[in-house]
């Protein structure tokens, strides 16, 4: 009992200092100090996950802070996935595939960007999952378009980073394209972000629609080509689209020439090293010695769960008294084949295989979950596993094997009551993952 606890209030501790309500005022603070609040028009639009509860919070703050700045603004979150606001339209909308209400909110998003003014502030709130949220797509591509698109890219095995590239290039808003709106007004721009994505990048977070993007129309074509993705799997509109921009027919997204004299600026105000930071002090107070890998472990989830069980091995193998704690955060990937449906995500796809993987190590205990508090297909937000329910699985001879090769992780760790289940947590910085290890069962 006591490793199911410290696996589960690490990951609490991860979340909540990644909590939209007590980090974004201490930035407003910072970005906006005394005498310096904003002055004239202050439009708020944002998308993500984390979106809504960062407006709640901005909302807060200006009442005790700005009252002379009168608020509006729309942002998009995940269905699930809104807070109580006042003067901020909340919308809520599909994803990871991107539906009308997506598109409608993002229309709604550009259209407010497009009244701003000389001296206008336009305070952006961006997080994970604002890529397929923000989904209005370039003139002559459908949201049906941007859904076939987004389905064939997921089916393919493609990591998010490259899916985003593709999204940035056919999309309105995407790739610095919401800040180009505002430049052109001579408005000032401040992106608080919430990042999910290795190495926090501004262009890469909710694929930047503040940031100067670093990748081109030839990237995005060579994604597909990479993928064998043509005509049967990707919209006519789309390749076209694509070949004109090639052609230098269709504007590039935004580059760092373009934000030369323009009043725009991208905080990263939490990050995935900050939570798996935040975790390894709460696992240092209970005695674990941490070992954290960092944020930017990718790669299938079923290879990393594999090469983390042997990474365990070896410092089992050098362990002395102290136990220790293995950290680490990085958006894996899962390839379901054709004809396969699959229940869970990755994080618990990737703890099945580290549990298959482990079975020589009686005294590992783990847990995986998204930070966002949904893991994929279904509800939960990953899954937990202890020496007990190792036993509880040989009791009931439920093998990991079959679910692993049917991708249903969900039903594996649903069987053993061993989901971690938090509901939407209103913030996103990626995937963790800890990994416990004793020389003797605790």
């Amino acid at each position: 009992m006591r490793q199911q606890n410290i696996l589960k209030n690490a990951f609490a501790a991860a979340v909540a200092v990644a909590d939209p309500q007590v980090i974004v005022p201490q930035y407003l603070a910072k970005i906006f100090p005394a005498g310096q609040e904003p002055r004239g028009r202050c439009l708020v639009v944002g998308a993500g996950k984390a979106s809504a509860s960062m407006a709640s919070a901005l909302e807060i703050y200006a009442q005790a802070h700005w009252p002379q700045v009168n608020l509006e603004g729309v942002v998009l979150t995940r269905y699930g996935h809104a807070s109580s606001t006042k003067h901020i339209q909340i919308i809520e909308a599909g994803h990871p595939v991107p539906d009308q209400a997506g598109m409608d909110g993002a229309k709604a998003i550009y259209a407010l960007a497009k009244q701003l003014e000389l001296g206008d502030v336009l305070i952006a709130l961006v997080s994970g999952g604002g890529s397929s949220l923000l989904t209005l797509p370039q003139e002559g591509i459908s949201i049906e378009d941007m859904r076939q698109t987004t389905e064939a890219l997921l089916r393919s095995g493609a990591p998010i980073e490259e899916m985003n590239i593709v999204r940035k290039h056919l999309s309105a808003i995407l790739g610095g394209n919401l800040a180009r709106v505002a430049i052109e007004r001579g408005a000032r721009v401040e992106a608080l972000l919430i990042s999910d994505v290795t190495g926090d990048s501004p262009a890469d977070i909710a694929s930047g629609p503040c940031a100067a993007d670093y990748s081109t129309y030839q990237d995005a074509f060579a994604i597909f080509e990479k993928y064998h993705l043509g005509k049967d799997d990707i919209p006519v509109s789309v390749l076209n689209h694509l070949q004109q921009g090639l052609a230098g027919e269709k504007p590039e997204t935004l580059k760092e020439a373009d934000l030369v004299n323009a009043q725009v600026a991208n905080h990263v105000i939490a990050t995935a090293y900050k939570s798996l930071e935040a975790a390894a002090d709460y696992v240092r107070s209970q005695g674990y010695e941490p070992i954290v890998l960092g944020d930017t472990i990718t790669g299938e989830a079923q290879a990393v769960g594999i090469s983390q069980a042997q990474l365990a091995r070896e410092h089992l193998s050098k362990l002395t008294d102290k136990p220790i704690a293995i950290i680490s955060g990085g958006e894996c990937t899962v390839t379901i084949p054709a004809g396969v449906k699959g229940r869970g995500g990755r994080c618990s796809e990737y703890l099945l295989s580290l549990f298959a993987a482990s079975k020589d190590l009686p005294n590992l205990a783990a847990l995986a979950a998204d930070t966002d508090g949904i893991d994929g297909s279904e509800k939960n937000a990953g899954a937990w596993f202890t020496g007990d329910v190792r036993a509880g699985s040989m009791a009931k001879g439920i093998a990991p094997e079959p679910f692993l090769a049917s991708h249903d992780c969900y039903g594996f760790f649903a069987e053993l009551d061993a989901l971690v289940e938090t509901g939407p947590t209103l913030t996103n910085v990626n995937d963790f993952r800890i990994i416990l290890l004793n020389t003797s069962y605790a």
